[in-house]
């Protein structure tokens, strides 16, 4: 029997001898793309029940059938870390969600802000997207992705106990990185990556104004949208979070 070298989410419980239903787009993938046959080994992970590997008991062009076998890492979780961000163009707010699940954000979540460079976020299209993402990553779990909000609505119920850092570009090149910030507020916490465009005058006053907020600067330069996702993230779990 091949030994477990591919990964696939699903949304179905796993366990001891559990079967698992596969549907047309992983017996696809996993079949006629990645030519595994039954009694071939696959690992599966839910995001609930840890990761498993699995033997395949059927193969078919539109479905199939995987058996659990044993249990090859538990279930875990990433720290209590949130990312929010302004879409950008299609591609690259693909690359945001993806990189964001390899560097551990826990929560995903698309603000509309005055300047936003895009309309559009299909909160379901981007967590199938986070879920291939964690398949490549080992991640056991999925983070959440919510539907587009509103930048007011979200800081009108911002929950309490939870510091947003806020990259204020408008701080590039004057000021301290955030290191000393983040190792300062060690508990749950948020990033707030703007659009393209910057935020407008009346969302930094609102912004300022937030007990909650603690603003950033990311470094001595202006950073893209999704560079910034990823530097944030990126120093965030290095002072704070599970890189320590």
């Amino acid at each position: 029997m091949a030994g477990p070298k591919i990964r696939v989410y699903v949304d179905q419980p796993l366990g001891p001898g559990q079967a698992v239903a596969l549907d047309e787009t992983r017996a696809n993938y996993l079949f006629a793309v990645m030519r595994l046959g039954v009694g071939d080994a696959v690992l599966l992970f839910n995001g609930q029940d840890g990761e498993w590997r699995a033997e395949v008991a059927e193969a078919g062009k539109r479905r199939g059938v995987a058996v659990c076998r044993d249990q090859t890492a538990p279930q875990g979780a990433p720290p209590d870390l949130w990312l929010l961000f302004s879409p950008v163009k299609k591609e690259r707010t693909n690359f945001i969600v993806e990189k964001a699940v390899e560097l551990g954000a826990a929560r995903l979540m698309p603000v509309a802000t005055r300047h936003m460079n895009s309309e559009r976020f299909r909160a379901d299209r981007h967590s199938a997207h986070a879920a291939e993402a964690a398949e490549q990553c080992g991640a056991t779990w999925v983070p959440a992705v919510d539907d587009l909000q509103p930048l007011d609505r979200i800081l009108a119920g911002w929950p309490a106990g939870r510091r947003l850092f806020w990259a204020d570009e408008a701080r590039a090149g004057g000021a301290a990185g955030p290191s000393a910030a983040f190792a300062a507020a060690p508990g749950p916490a948020a990033l707030l990556i703007g659009p393209e465009g910057g935020f407008s005058e009346d969302e930094r006053r609102r912004l300022e104004a937030a007990e909650f907020v603690t603003p950033i600067a990311l470094g001595p330069r202006i950073l893209r949208a999704e560079t910034a996702a990823l530097a944030a993230l990126a120093l965030w779990q290095a002072a704070a979070g599970d890189w320590r």
